[in-house]
């Protein structure tokens, strides 16, 4: 995935699926914070590969947790932001910290798959998830999932509207 575009539809199906044990928009966001390394290196020219040491398990960790640092005081907004969708909103540190991690565990994932360059398991140079899923496979997958969201949050609201 060029920008994380198509890793919405993924994070916030998986995110809403989970949302029990995930923290919604720290998953989602986590999702999107890790590619501000695909930014900057193409903003500075830094040249190939673009997904470096974010883009692995071991490092994607520390930014997940840098991430959870950094939204932990942005609860109040994220619970005015899900009070947006009717959807309710309780967390607490474990959660967004657990979240946090995991969304950015899940970037890399399908980053692993999609990208030649994503060595997710770094300092090991192994790439056994590149391709497992035929290429152009990817991103309709990455649609339909978006699509399954939109019919999930339709299905929450007239289910909340109902009560």
């Amino acid at each position: 995935m060029p920008f994380t575009p198509y890793h919405f539809g993924p994070s916030v199906f998986v995110g809403l699926a989970l949302r029990r044990w995930l923290d919604v928009p720290v998953f989602v966001l986590a999702n999107v914070i890790v590619d501000i390394e695909v930014l900057v290196i193409g903003a500075l020219g830094l040249g190939w590969p673009r997904h470096r040491y974010a883009h692995t398990l071991l490092i994607g960790a520390c930014v997940g947790v840098i991430w959870t640092l950094a939204a932990y005081p942005a609860r109040p907004l994220f619970e005015r932001l899900m009070q947006v969708f009717h959807i309710p909103y309780e967390t607490n540190f474990w959660k967004m910290l657990i979240s946090g991690v995991l969304g950015v565990w899940f970037h890399v994932l399908i980053d692993g798959i999609y990208h030649w360059d994503t060595q997710m398991f770094w300092p090991s140079k192994a790439r056994p998830l590149f391709n497992i899923i035929p290429h152009d496979w990817i991103k309709p997958i990455c649609v339909i999932s978006f699509l399954q969201l939109l019919f999930l949050m339709c299905s929450l609201l007239n289910h909340i509207q109902s009560k």
